[in-house]
C-alpha cells in the first residue's frame, strides 16, 4: 500500500497536526480518502492489525479503478506522511559516508564504528512536507541536504534481536535530513549529540509498505538508487543497497535497552557509495572528496533560494518514465523571518 497525508479540506479542521490519511494508487495519479478507516497515518500504524485489511481492500479497489470518491492528485499539497512521530532516530549506516565525515570535521575515528551502529535522536515534532520551503536562520551555518531512506515501526519490544526486527517494519520512507554543517563539529565534540545542527527533516510524499518494492526490499535495505539534483544539476545517484548495517540491525540497536513505540522512524543516514561515479547525496561529502583530490573544497554550501530534488528511482530501462515509489522531494531553502516562518 501507498499512503500520503493531506491537510483537511475543511480549513476548520486543519488544526489537526497529523493531517488526513489518504491512499495513493500505485501509479501515483489518484488518491482515496481513508480517514474513515484510520484518521491519520500514525493511528493506522498504532492499530495496524485492526485497520490494515480494510485499507488493503480500498487500496486494491483504487488500483482497479473501482474506488468511489477517488480523486486526482495533480497539484496536491502533501504534508510529510507522518507530520510528527513519537520518535526519530537517525543512524550512519553507510560507513563510506561516516569515514568521509571524520575527515570533514577532523574528528578522531568513532570507536567500534565498523561493528556497532552509530545513531542520534532528532526532533520528531515538526517534519516538513516534500514541497515545503525550508526556513533557516543563516547561510553562514553551512546549509546541507542529506538523502536517506527510513522505516516506520510498530511497537518493538526491548531487546528485540536483529533476526526478528524486520517483522516490525510497517512502512518505508524517503528522507532529506537537513544539516547545518558549521554547527555540527562543536556539538559532536560536546559528546551530547546534535541539536542546533539538525533542523526539521523533510519527507517524500509517500510512505509505502515493503511489499511495494518487491525484490528491491531485501536484506533490510532499500535496493534502489537515490537521484539527487541541486539547482537542476545532477549531484548523485548513490544506491541504498550499500548500507553496511541493515535496518534489522539498526532497529535492534535502538531497542537494545528500551521499547520503541509505534510510529518510531529510524533513518539509514546519508546514502553513500564508495564508487566516485555514484556522486553524493550531501554537499559535505563532495567537499571532502574535493579536499582529497585538490587540497581544498570547491563546492559551497547552499544559499537562500537554492533548490534540491530527491527521488528514489526504479533501476534499469523499466524505470525510465516511471514515477519513483516514494514520489519526489523538491524544496527551496529560504531565510527565516521571525513571525513569518
Amino acid at each position: 500500500m501507498k499512503f500520503a497525508t493531506l491537510a483537511h479540506p475543511d480549513a476548520r479542521q486543519n488544526t489537526h497536526l497529523d493531517g488526513r490519511l489518504v491512499l495513493v494508487s500505485r501509479d501515483l495519479q489518484h488518491g482515496a480518502d481513508a480517514s474513515d478507516i484510520a484518521p491519520t497515518l500514525l493511528h493506522a500504524v498504532q492499530h495496524w492489525a485492526a485497520v490494515a485489511p480494510a485499507l488493503q481492500q480500498r487500496y486494491d479497489a483504487l488500483n482497479a479503478g473501482q474506488c468511489p470518491g477517488a480523486f486526482g492528485l495533480a497539484g496536491a499539497a502533501f504534508l510529510a506522511p507522518l507530520p510528527r512521530s513519537p520518535q526519530w532516530c537517525d543512524a550512519s549506516a553507510f560507513l563510506n559516508h561516516g569515514r568521509l565525515m571524520e575527515r570533514a570535521f577532523n574528528t578522531p575515528p568513532i570507536p567500534d564504528f565498523d561493528t556497532i551502529p552509530v545513531m542520534y535522536q532528532g526532533a520528531s515534532d515538526d517534519f516538513l512536507g516534500p514541497q515545503a520551503d525550508v526556513p533557516l536562520p543563516s547561510e553562514a551555518d553551512g546549509i546541507d541536504f542529506e538523502g536517506e531512506f527510513g522505516v516506520v515501526l510498530d511497537d518493538v519490544p526491548m531487546a528485540t534481536p536483529p533476526e526478528q526486527a524486520l517483522a516490525h517494519v510497517r512502512l518505508l520512507v524517503q528522507i532529506n535530513d537537513w544539516s547545518l554543517r558549521a554547527l555540527g563539529p562543536r556539538e559532536m565534540r560536546s559528546g551530547f549529540g546534535f541539536l542546533q545542527a539538525k533542523p526539521s527533516s523533510s519527507f517524500a510524499p509517500l510512505a509505502i509498505t515493503p511489499d511495494e518494492l518487491g525484490e528491491h526490499w531485501r536484506d533490510g535495505r532499500v535496493q534502489l538508487p537515490l537521484q539527487v539534483h541541486w539547482n537542476g544539476q545532477w549531484f548523485g545517484h548513490p544506491h541504498g543497497g550499500e548500507m553496511n548495517f541493515g535496518f534489522h540491525q539498526l532497529i535492534a540497536h535502538a531497542a537494545r535497552t528500551r521499547r520503541l513505540s509505534a510510529g518510531t522512524i529510524i533513518g539509514s543516514g546519508t546514502v553513500s557509495n564508495s564508487a566516485r561515479e555514484a556522486g553524493s547525496s550531501c554537499i559535505a561529502e563532495r567537499r571532502v572528496i574535493e579536499v582529497l583530490d585538490h587540497g581544498a573544497p570547491r563546492t559551497p554550501f547552499m544559499q537562500f533560494g537554492d533548490r534540491v530534488r530527491m527521488e528514489a528511482r526504479w533501476p534499469g530501462p523499466e524505470g525510465e518514465g516511471q514515477a519513483g515509489p516514494f514520489g519526489v522531494i523538491e524544496q527551496r531553502v529560504v531565510g527565516y523571518k521571525a513571525g513569518g516562518g
